[in-house]
């Protein structure tokens, strides 16, 4: 071999050895730019050292305050008959001087309770404790609750409250959390937990990195057999999360067919009667007994652990955690509307015209969405109406508003160097910085946490808003760099995931000032983005398997406290494939918010008339249902409730249920199970009493039936003793008529129905019960008599 090529050689392996070194530490796979973060990796490095919580070496019982004694350990690997394991040994610190250190540091550890559901455990690895400062993702400071009793074990400490208890046990250092009636609901995992021969997993431990000496923390709880996790955020991946290992992470998963997520939420509930919330915007990988199938690890890239824990059956949880994080207002009531969009309207024609078909062809409708083209520039937001294809932008929106139709216009906050404000992001200093204060992208990226590009950035809404915009659709948001610098004096280790939520904020909270409504349209969430609503679903693909990850990514979202949510009805990439269309219509239409976009064409008479009667037929289905939505929507504001509702909330009993994710509830009395194939038929699980047909009025009984889908491709039921309110079909909301409203009755055994309204006009939920006295149905009470006839119907 001649000099030349062994030179070549050479050069290449050179070039090729910052991928070796990237492949053997992301799993064997080179990280992508704003791929979701694995940090179980980092508790696997030889080259970290690891903490392992041991033991209470103090504590004050009336502060429920102390510290614990972490023992220093380093991985080494041990060879039995072939076969290479990984083991701990402890350690003698070799840090110097040894004086200055602790061999086996005293972490700061607390409990504070919140209420006699809820309770905060707090650990420092930190000599330097973070700042108790107000926190983005609480909805204010956690209040403290004063009804725990403390008693004294042996060995161990207990407080206890009407909902459950913990045991803080002192050597080795252990906390067990318990129901009301005693039954253990999980515990932290210890080292003498494993068994003599075989180490499965790791305890409760915090490790110290070789490369830089930065902490994170690792808490590890046991899972029992048959135990369900759910929640997590928009995840696409199976909603029961036992067996996975879940990256929470904001990314761009180019749609809901991944395991990654555009709303990645740190908090998730167990069938067993507990929730937990990671109050952190780090990184975190929770590996949910997919490593071990006993042991929940929760990977955070934090420094400090800030948990919440909460005691309850699903509904009681998402209470409690939304009453901590903040819960949903209620949108206007024309965003439960038809939206029209598609990628993309470029003129004023282009929307009248749609305004027009939509009227022409009785389509109820709401709003009309302008997407990427509404700027002289495909994709350059300037926060200016093309001039050459919009001669009147505000009287457009004046005259499509008079006909009932809202205007919603996209926008994202990332900023190209052709864009015409790029200098000027750079010069005023309101993007986010790299570490030479330039970029970190070609794209400036607008720094949400300083006050003056927020100020900035919201005058250029107003503008808008003050034309009569309706809505701002608050697009991407998951790319803030990782390596950046913020104005909040963070990194982007803890700026990354919070960067939705300070983007929802800023888009809401303008609008709200303007419109005086609660209303945004927006892809990327973390938590306590739900006081924002509302979020759709990303760009789904036009198959089967794109409207199963959609589903799935819903019920996991209301599963994490999120009231309202939407989605592409057909899909977004391509044109939707008129079977699918047809199929994804009712799931879309029984969905709070319901929008048609995605890739040309989306507008029903671009098919053919029979797809505009089937368009239409799910439109006004949604239109007629609108006292029952609005209801809905209303006590899902005060509990923390999703409209799109996963059978574990209503039927937490059922274990059954706690698998389903191809059918839901939509609010409390509507079963929806969509065609997920071709076909008219499928099978559905009816949890509870008897069901009955909303189309047809057939009876259904509890448990696995095979059921024909009606005229409206899907199957709809409404649960027995339920009186379902209607209203008169509208081609707008603000053209109902709410002072007549029709009861609707579905009884089968029940000769007691039940329902609930509310209206626009007062934003009051109003219970109803309508009772049969011999062979007539009789409103017990009108609690609005002389504001609203109610006509009484039996299906």
């Amino acid at each position: 071999m001649n000099r030349k090529i062994i030179t070549v050689l050479i050069f290449i392996f050179s070039l090729s050895l910052p991928l070796f070194a990237q492949l053997s530490t992301n799993g064997g796979t080179p990280y992508l730019l704003s791929q979701a973060k694995d940090m179980s990796a980092d508790f696997a490095d030889f080259t970290n050292l690891f903490f392992f919580a041991d033991k209470l070496s103090a504590f004050d019982t009336e502060k429920a305050q102390g510290t614990i004694e972490c023992k220093r350990h380093s991985l080494y690997t041990r060879q039995a008959f072939n076969v290479n394991t990984v083991l701990p040994q402890t350690l003698k610190m070799l840090d110097f001087p040894e004086t200055a250190y602790d061999n086996n540091p005293r972490l700061n550890f607390s409990v504070d309770f919140v209420t006699p559901r809820t309770l905060r455990i707090r650990m420092v690895t930190s000599s330097a404790a973070p700042a108790d400062a107000p926190s983005l993702m609480l909805a204010g400071a956690p209040s403290k609750d004063t009804s725990w009793k403390y008693t004294a074990l042996k060995g161990a400490h207990q407080y206890k409250s009407a909902f459950g208890s913990i045991v803080i046990e002192e050597n080795p250092w252990r906390i067990s959390f318990y129901d009301a009636a005693g039954r253990r609901l999980t515990d932290t995992w210890r080292w003498c937990d494993n068994d003599s021969t075989q180490v499965k997993s790791l305890p409760f431990n915090f490790i110290k990195r070789g490369v830089d000496n930065s902490r994170s923390i690792n808490p590890v709880f046991t899972l029992s057999p048959g135990e369900k996790i759910v929640g997590c955020g928009e995840s696409f991946t199976s909603i029961n999360k036992v067996g996975q290992k879940v990256n929470l992470f904001v990314t761009d998963p180019q749609g809901p067919e991944t395991d990654q997520m555009y709303k990645p939420i740190p908090f998730f509930m167990s069938n067993r009667g507990y929730g937990m919330f990671m109050h952190t915007s780090a990184p975190v990988t929770c590996d949910f007994g997919s490593t071990y199938i006993g042991i929940n690890k929760l990977f955070m890239a934090d420094e400090a652990l800030d948990l919440f824990v909460f005691f309850g059956e699903p509904k009681e949880v998402l209470n409690e955690y939304t009453c901590l994080t903040g819960k949903s207002p209620m949108p206007p009531l024309w965003s439960f509307g038809t939206w029209m969009s598609r990628i993309t309207y470029f003129s004023e024609a282009e929307g009248y015209d749609v305004a027009r078909n939509l009227r022409k062809y009785k389509i109820p409708a709401d709003v009309i969405h302008f997407d990427t083209g509404w700027f002289e520039t495909d994709w350059q937001c300037d926060y200016v109406f093309a001039p050459s294809r919009f001669s009147n932008p505000r009287k457009m929106i004046k005259d499509l508003l008079s006909d009932g139709f809202h205007i919603s216009l996209w926008q994202l906050p990332y900023f190209t160097p052709k864009n015409r404000y790029f200098n000027e992001i750079i010069e005023k200093g309101l993007q986010v910085k790299n570490a030479a204060g330039t970029l970190p992208y070609e794209d400036a990226v607008l720094d949400f946490s300083n006050p003056q590009t927020v100020s900035w950035y919201q005058e250029k809404l107003s503008g808008l808003l003050s034309m009569g915009v309706g809505a701002i659709k608050v697009d991407f948001g998951e790319a803030a760099p990782l390596n950046g610098f913020y104005a909040s004096g963070k990194g982007g280790l803890y700026e990354h995931n919070l960067y939705p939520l300070r983007y929802n904020k800023a888009v809401a909270e303008i609008t709200k000032q303007v419109k005086g409504e609660n209303i945004i349209w927006a892809r990327s969430a973390w938590a306590g983005s739900q006081r924002y609503p509302l979020h759709w679903g990303g760009d789904a693909a036009n198959t089967d398997i794109g409207m199963l990850g959609t589903i799935r990514g819903g019920l996991s979202l209301g599963l994490s406290g999120f009231s309202f949510w939407s989605h592409d009805i057909g899909g977004f990439v391509q044109k939707a494939p008129e079977e699918l269309y047809r199929r994804w219509l009712p799931f879309g239409f029984l969905t709070s918010h319901s929008r048609a976009h995605g890739a040309p064409p989306k507008e029903p008479w671009l098919y053919n008339d029979s797809f505009v009667r089937a368009f239409r037929e799910s439109a006004e289905m949604k239109y007629r249902l609108m006292p029952y939505i609005y209801a809905q929507a209303k006590e899902c504001t005060e509990k923390g409730l999703p409209m799109l509702r996963a059978l574990c909330i209503e039927f937490p009993t059922d274990p059954a249920v706690w698998t389903i994710e191809d059918q839901y509830l939509f609010g409390s009395d509507l079963l929806v199970a969509p065609l997920m194939e071709a076909g008219n038929k499928r099978n559905v699980y009816l949890p509870g009493g008897k069901w009955i047909d909303y189309q047809s009025g057939k009876v259904y009984q509890p448990g696995w039936n095979e059921i024909e889908a009606g005229q409206i491709p899907a199957v709809i039921l409404v649960r027995d003793g339920v009186a379902l309110p209607h209203i008169a079909l509208a081609q707008s909301t603000d053209k109902m008529d709410w002072s007549n409203i029709e009861l609707r009755l579905f009884t089968a055994d029940s000769s007691v129905a039940e329902g609930s309204v509310c209206f626009p006009s007062d934003n009051r939920l109003h219970h109803l019960k309508i009772k049969q006295q011999q062979d007539k149905w009789l409103l017990t009470e009108n609690p609005l008599k002389g504001q609203v006839t109610f006509k009484i119907t039996h299906k």
